[in-house]
């Protein structure tokens, strides 16, 4: 079995003393599975999960198979405990929802150099029953960093401000749309209520337009930052996905009763 599987069989092992279920691995691809995807397929306890990637080099689908799986195996009692390696505060509806049926979910991260909560999400992290940081020795014995590949820069001739590069390791922030067109908005709040059980409506439906829960407040801001292609949601933007969102949902909860 490849290292790196190895080591997250033995760390669920570790963090739930249960027997292992199965290995759920996601990635993407921009055309058909790699080398690599295949021998992965053919591992022993692992379902290899591959959603896109799109030309700008960004993951696109692999969240909500995360949360499928995470939804399905839970509903169908197919496991008691999850353990997941990832950071994603998209993952954190799946999450939530794995709880409600019982399911304890066990977060896994690298631990940051400097402290703090590395590279995972604070909302995710504070939703899961458990969170581990993996140590930088224990990652050296499944991963290596491969030196950045030699590079010229073409320089043109055009007189222009002098802009510095990022430094290496750095997240840039990001962008800011200027605002959202309102059909845009009933877009994004149908999109999320697609997402949702009667159930959930519901809650938002009971909770009110100014309390709406972290949870669902967190899936409607996640679908609305996918609409605009990654871009942050404006505040002013917020205020009227957040009164939409309610008023549909209390719209639909009204003729669910």
């Amino acid at each position: 079995m490849m290292p790196s599987l190895e080591f997250m069989r033995r760390k669920a092992q570790l963090l739930t003393g249960l027997p292992l279920l199965r290995i759920y691995w996601y990635d993407g691809t921009d055309g058909p599975p790699t080398p690599k995807h295949i021998a992965l397929a053919y591992q022993p306890d692992v379902k290899l999960r591959l959603g896109l990637v799109n030309r700008q080099g960004a993951q696109k689908g692999v969240d909500p198979l995360v949360v499928t799986d995470l939804i399905n195996l839970s509903r169908n009692r197919a496991m008691a405990s999850a353990v997941l390696l990832t950071g994603d505060e998209d993952i954190r509806v799946g999450v939530q929802q794995a709880q409600e049926y019982g399911v304890r979910v066990h977060l896994v991260g690298i631990a940051a150099s400097s402290g703090g909560e590395g590279n995972q999400a604070a909302l995710l992290r504070q939703e899961a029953d458990t969170v581990c940081d993996i140590s930088l020795e224990d990652v050296k014995g499944f991963m290596a960093c491969r030196p950045a590949p030699q590079s010229v820069a073409a320089v043109a001739q055009v007189p222009g401000p002098v802009m510095s590069a990022p430094p290496v390791g750095a997240v840039p922030a990001s962008p800011l749309v200027a605002e959202v067109p309102p059909e845009q908005l009933a877009a994004i709040v149908d999109a999320s209520l697609a997402q949702m059980t009667d159930d959930l409506i519901q809650q938002v439906a009971v909770a009110g337009r100014y309390s709406i829960p972290a949870h669902l407040d967190g899936l409607l801001l996640a679908t609305a930052t996918k609409a605009l292609g990654g871009a942050r949601v404006p505040d002013g933007a917020k205020k009227q996905l957040r009164n939409l969102f309610f008023a549909a949902c209390d719209k639909r909860a009204q003729t669910t009763r």
